[in-house]
């Protein structure tokens, strides 16, 4: 979330920011409630003070009735303080909900609008869009004809948006997890598989709603925990209340993890099949820096998402994200959309990546600092994450693109090896 004192200094800009991101944040009731609590903290401060005093000056009383009448006095004060003290606490409760509320700040360069509508694209991948001499099928046909995937069965044992990976998709699956694996290993990214449930109050501190009408997380009755949607969100919260030395970073992390996803209000054939599901696995990359080195880290992020598309042979374009469609978090987000001949009627592009960088929102919700090495007290880290592979995605416009006229599945060059053959037939 934003610094409370930065809110207050730039309440014009903030207002504007949320207007620019669709939000709805009471900024001006914010500011109020401000007020409100520096009078409570005044006057719960002088009421301590008075109450000290008070204190000390019982043993010098001079009579029984004098020093009864002053512990009365301090009595008085003691109830006035707690009243206070319980209006202090409803308002720094109320200003905290709100400040959860504002969203990040954007950067200069994103481009402003409501929706993905006003993204703007910045690049186009190595691989062109290509051409074929036939009527390409979608991933969900060929998926049935090469017998890769089985979403009759993943309904019956879980419900719509579950399914089966079979075959040759499950060594797809895995390759795409190696070879992904191999790149970020060799960019500097450690390796970690994470847990698929975290507590409630480390989705809070990545950005995330737990529980509630707007939620897209399933959680665990009866518990603080929920199931992650994505390994951004055990990431973050490795660091969590914890303070690093500057010399350790940035820190690079690369987590394998399944992602969970009620997906709700989705629809529509450009939703069809594996492009939004409620279970897939993903590898994510995630970053703690110093703040002068986010800038640098998201560029390095999006140019490790590029590479591996463009080793997999997968066209794509890269979109600035406008305003409206960022996370809370974000301060600037890029999108990776794959070229898939099956989406819409004719192809069309479908996001495959993204990476943000959030500044310290993240980190002043977890409590994750840093500190240099002989100055006074701590800062806020900045984190950034982006989506190396999601498996399920990468399989949608892999599949599609890399199809044949006899039916059959050329399999991408940098994953033969791992897979143990060229090509997928019935």
């Amino acid at each position: 979330m934003l610094d409370r004192k930065f809110i207050l200094e730039n309440a014009e800009a903030v207002i504007k920011n949320c207007v620019h991101r669709s939000v709805s944040a009471d900024v001006d009731k914010f500011i109020e409630l401000e007020q409100y609590r520096k009078t409570f903290q005044q006057e719960l401060e002088k009421l301590q003070t008075e109450a000290n005093i008070l204190s000390k000056s019982i043993g010098q009383a001079k009579s029984d009735e004098e020093r009864n009448a002053r512990k009365e006095e301090g009595r008085i004060l003691r109830e006035k303080s707690a009243d206070v003290k319980i209006k202090l606490e409803a308002v720094e409760t109320e200003l905290e909900s709100i400040q959860r509320l504002i969203p990040n700040m954007s950067h200069p360069d994103a481009p402003i609008g409501a929706d993905e509508t006003a993204n703007t694209r910045l690049a186009l991948g190595k691989t062109p869009v290509p051409v074929f001499d036939f009527t390409p099928l979608d991933h969900v046909v060929l998926g049935e004809k090469l017998d890769l995937i089985d979403f009759e069965a993943g309904a019956r044992v879980a419900g719509t948006g579950f399914y089966f990976l079979k075959n040759e998709a499950v060594l797809l699956e895995l390759a795409l997890q190696r070879y992904t694996v191999e790149v970020l290993i060799q960019a500097g990214y450690t390796p970690t598989t994470t847990p698929d449930l975290a507590r409630n109050d480390v989705l809070q501190g990545t950005g995330f709603t737990p529980r509630g009408p707007e939620t897209q997380i399933y959680s665990i009755d009866g518990t603080d925990l929920s199931l992650v949607a994505t390994a951004e969100i055990p990431l973050g919260g490795m660091l969590a209340g914890q303070t690093v030395d500057a010399e350790e970073l940035p820190i690079r992390l690369c987590g394998i993890s399944h992602c969970f996803r009620t997906e709700a209000g989705a629809a529509g054939r450009a939703s069809r099949g594996l492009y939004r599901v409620h279970q897939f696995t993903k590898v994510e990359m995630f970053a703690f820096t110093l703040p002068e080195q986010s800038d640098a880290m998201h560029q390095e992020m999006l140019e490790i998402e590029c590479k591996i598309f463009d080793g997999l042979g997968i066209p794509y374009q890269v979109v600035d994200t406008a305003t409206g469609d960022l996370g809370g978090p974000a301060y600037r987000k890029y999108d990776l959309e794959a070229w898939m001949p099956g989406r819409g009627e004719n192809g069309e592009y479908g996001e495959v990546t993204s990476t943000s960088n959030c500044t310290d929102y993240q980190a002043r919700r977890l409590n994750a600092r840093y500190k240099v090495k002989g100055e006074k007290g701590t800062k806020y880290l900045h984190t950034l994450n982006g989506t190396a592979i999601a498996i399920s995605r990468a399989l949608v416009a892999m599949l599609e693109l890399y199809q044949q006229k006899d039916g059959s599945v050329i399999i991408p060059e940098v994953l033969r090896s791992f897979v143990g053959k060229d090509v997928i037939r019935k």
